[in-house]
């Protein structure tokens, strides 16, 4: 009676691990052959999304899946811009900024468009990330989001203390006395500080011009708000960086009302590779798993009062 028992649990439980594994097989097949490309094809407003750290070359997936490349957002934005029945572009943009070129890169694909754009900043949308919404038609940004932080950053880790310390010797043989500028294994000179900081003031003075042709302001207006600092939406519309201040609801409006239509949705995504799908879909049945095992703590949890603080 107990071998019965035993064999079907076995039986139970190999019908539960097949029923796992042939789900998985269809969550990829879903994400790579279907859930690439839009979400409507018939749409009349295409959503472009903006996330995570923006970078110049486009995205292998392998290590990193928050980014947004220049290469894939301008492949998207030409190819929404060709498509006779797309009326305006959303770019919906959650992203801290990044690359100065890419940033740039997207900006100008952005002047190009014949069609209304829109930005939508619905958390975080500041440095590359908002001189890419300033590049729109109008920026829409929720009245808690975190933008502006008109600057330019850029780092220098040495270990010239650490070799010294251990008593590793670099051997400098260059052609040219600055070839080796910015090497991380000797310190910096005075007259190389002076080079990083004269072209951190340039890309800065640049940007700065860029936000003030694209929002209509002057220099010296812009150049109030451009400290490097965030501020809140709230105060970013009346700095002059935000148009209005709402959610979808508003974005959608002010779509409808330029277009004279009613909005029909079309997101445009970049390409889902087999290996993101496989480590999407991988990574999400394991949530899914674990939560059907776990799911009673999360619901007691729920009940309670909770406060998320996000960074």
């Amino acid at each position: 009676m107990k071998e019965k028992k035993g064999s079907r649990w076995a039986y139970a439980l190999k019908v539960i691990i097949g029923l796992i594994i042939l789900s998985f097989f269809i969550s990829v097949f879903l994400s790579v052959f279907i859930g690439n490309g839009f979400e409507n094809i018939d749409g009349n407003v295409a959503v472009i999304e903006i996330t995570g750290i923006i970078i110049a070359e486009e995205d292998t997936g392998l290590l990193f899946d928050d980014v947004s490349s220049s290469d894939e957002i301008t492949k998207l934005i030409r190819k929404a811009d060709k498509n006779d029945r797309i009326k305006a572009i959303i770019f919906e943009i959650n992203s801290p900024g990044g690359s100065a070129v890419a940033s740039d890169e997207i900006a100008l694909e952005i002047k190009k468009i014949n069609k209304t754009t829109v930005a939508w900043i619905r958390e975080i949308g500041t440095s590359g990330a908002y001189w890419i919404a300033s590049s729109t038609d109008y920026v829409i940004a929720n009245r808690m989001s975190i933008t502006g932080s008109i600057g330019v950053i850029s780092s220098y880790l040495g270990f010239s203390g650490f070799l010294e310390e251990h008593n590793i010797t670099y051997e400098r043989l260059v052609a040219g006395r600055l070839k080796d500028l910015g090497s991380p294994f000797k310190e910096l000179t005075n007259e190389e500080r002076e080079l990083f900081e004269k072209s951190l003031d340039a890309i800065h003075e640049f940007f700065i011009e860029e936000v003030a042709e694209n929002r209509g302001l002057s220099k010296n207006d812009v150049r109030k708000v451009a400290t490097g600092a965030f501020i809140l939406g709230i105060e970013a519309e009346k700095a002059g960086l935000v148009d209005e201040l709402g959610s979808r609801d508003e974005v959608i409006s002010y779509v409808e009302e330029q277009i004279g239509e009613e909005a029909e949705l079309t997101s445009y995504k970049k390409q889902k590779g087999l290996l993101r799908s496989l480590s999407r879909a991988f990574n999400e049945q394991s949530f899914y798993i674990g939560k059907g095992f776990g799911s009673v703590f999360f619901d007691k949890a729920e009940q309670g009062d909770r406060v998320s603080i996000r960074t």
